[in-house]
Order: structure tokens, then C-alpha cells, then sequence
């Protein structure tokens, strides 16, 4: 009998993830990653050759490495998602039978203050730069609808639109999330404010630089779609700008949006379905952030909270 070839399972699993459970691409990048790291570690090892024995040693390399225990976490998650598709489409055995979930300490999403949100705001235009006229117009949107920075940077015109209601115009963006599930949502007037200067002042000469059509929001210095690093490197700049040292990336405004949502009194179920949750337990992770505040204030200002 032939021996079973890594590369052989490996694709036939990734193409499974993408066609069948329809992933995005990132998420696919992830799971390639981890399957990567076991390869290295098998080293011309067959799968058909690999027990629990073998799984138990890479777990104990990750840990060498100092892998951290999210990291470790995800890897054997994938592993397992791995090892279930190989029996299922190859018939050979489970070596991952043996493998308990870990149970890494849950952190809590670092949200940013409102100060420090306004500091960012302010620092992204520069009026030297026109340019940052977007920059500045994207971290408004960031935080005014809780998008990730794949669907900040997936979203097209035609995805802002406005409607009349009782209270008067709203506006309300499409975006396209994890496994091109759309949820619509809706954007404060600064945001609204924002993107439609950047539409009006800087789109225009941007979207002159190209000769293709592009239906893009957001266009970088050739007209073409800005990509996620650049959106990285913007939020960066605008937070070194603004002189906030914690660490900040474009998911920090998705932390924040919903943290301040709910110390603002909004219903998590309607938190779940603006972060598009499939779950409302992912949504939960951020109330506990706020019983924390809670929990501080009540620890400073009750004569009896502590001995």
C-alpha cells in the first residue's frame, strides 16, 4: 500500500474548506499556516504513519518554541478539522482522537477610550496630504459600523445607501463578512460626513489615475482598491501621530464599537447582529469587559467591597 501524501490531503482539505464550508481567503491563509508548521515537524513522515504519540510530541514543540496557548489552540483545532477530513475522504485513522481542546485563557479585547478614538480621528488627516482626507474617512467608518478590515476594504460604492424614516435620512452599508455572509448596517452621521467629503474631494482624482472602472470605495495612489496592509499601515501612522503607545490595528475599532455599544445600553442580541456573530457567545466576550468597569467602580465606591 502506498503511502498516504501530506500534499494529497492537505489540498484536498483546504479545497474542501474554500468550495463546501466556504471560508474566506484569510481564514483558508490560517489554516494553511498551521498546516505548514505540522509538515515541517512530520519531516517526510506519512500520514497514515502519524498516532497520537506524534501528536503529542508537536504539541510539546510548540510549547518549546513558545508558541503562546491561542496559538496553540487554533493549531490543534485546525489539526483536528484536519485529521476528521482525512479519515472521512482517505479512511485512515484518527490520530487526534487522544487530543483534548485546550483551554487557553480567554482574553478581553482591548478597547480603545472615546478620547483616544478622537485622537485617532484627528491625527489621520494631515493637510499636507490630501490624501489622508480617506485615511481619515476609514477609521470613521471603522468605528461607526464595527466592520473588519477585509470588509473595509471589499466595500464598493454601491454598498452606501440612504433612506428616508421617520426620524428622517439614515444611511446604511452592506458588508460582506465571513463566508460571504452580508449584513447591513447602519452609520452615524460622522462617519456619513466623512466618506462623502473623501467621495467628493479625493475619490475623483484618484479614480482618474486608473483607466479601469473601478467600483471600489476605497482607492489607493494608482486608483485601484486598497489593500489590507495599507489599511494596517494607515492606522498605525495615525495612532504613532496621535501619540497612543497600546497597540493598535484596524480590529481595535471593531473591539471598540461594540464595547461602547453595549456600555451605552444596546441589547447584545442587537450587538450580535451588527458584528455579524453567528453566535450570540462570540458577542458576550465583551460583556464581560464592561461588568469589569462595573466591577472597579463598585470596588472603589462601596464602604463594604473590600475588608
Amino acid at each position: 500500500m502506498q503511502a498516504l501524501n501530506f500534499d494529497l490531503v492537505s489540498t484536498s482539505f483546504l479545497n474542501h474548506l474554500t468550495i463546501e464550508r466556504g471560508l474566506s481567503v484569510h481564514t483558508i491563509s490560517a489554516y494553511r499556516r498551521d498546516l505548514v508548521k505540522f509538515e515541517n515537524f512530520l519531516n517526510g513522515k506519512p500520514l497514515d504513519e502519524v498516532d497520537p504519540q506524534v501528536i503529542a510530541d508537536f504539541e510539546i514543540s510548540l510549547k518549546t518554541s513558545q508558541a503562546s496557548p491561542a496559538s496553540i489552540s487554533r493549531i490543534n483545532s485546525t489539526l483536528r478539522s484536519f485529521f476528521k477530513h482525512a479519515v472521512s475522504e482517505f479512511g485512515i485513522a484518527n490520530p487526534t482522537f487522544e487530543m483534548a481542546p485546550s483551554q487557553s485563557k480567554r482574553r478581553l479585547p482591548k478597547a480603545l477610550t472615546i478620547d483616544q478614538i478622537m485622537s485617532l480621528i484627528n491625527a489621520a488627516y494631515r493637510e499636507s496630504e490630501p490624501i489622508t482626507l480617506r485615511d481619515q474617512a476609514m477609521i470613521e467608518l471603522l468605528y461607526s459600523s464595527g466592520a473588519r478590515v477585509s470588509e473595509l476594504v471589499g466595500i464598493n460604492i454601491a454598498d452606501i445607501a440612504s433612506a428616508q424614516s421617520a426620524d428622517g435620512e439614515i444611511t446604511t452599508l452592506k458588508l460582506r463578512g465571513k463566508g460571504s455572509k452580508e449584513r447591513i448596517v447602519p452609520l452615524g452621521s460622522f462617519a456619513t460626513k466623512a466618506i462623502t467629503d473623501y467621495l467628493v474631494r479625493i475619490r475623483p482624482m484618484l479614480a482618474a489615475k486608473n483607466s479601469k472602472t473601478n467600483t471600489a470605495l476605497f482607492l489607493n495612489s494608482r486608483g485601484v482598491r486598497l489593500t489590507r496592509q495599507s489599511a494596517w499601515n494607515m492606522v498605525i501612522r495615525a495612532a504613532k501621530d496621535a501619540g497612543i503607545e497600546a497597540h493598535v490595528s484596524p480590529h481595535v475599532f471593531r473591539h471598540s464599537y461594540a464595547t461602547h455599544l453595549l456600555d451605552g445600553g444596546a441589547d447584545i442580541r442587537v450587538v450580535q447582529e451588527l458584528l455579524g456573530h453567528a453566535s450570540v457567545t462570540t458577542t458576550q466576550i465583551y460583556t464581560l469587559i464592561t461588568i469589569d468597569k462595573v466591577r472597579e467602580s463598585y470596588s472603589l465606591a462601596h464602604p463594604r467591597a473590600r475588608g
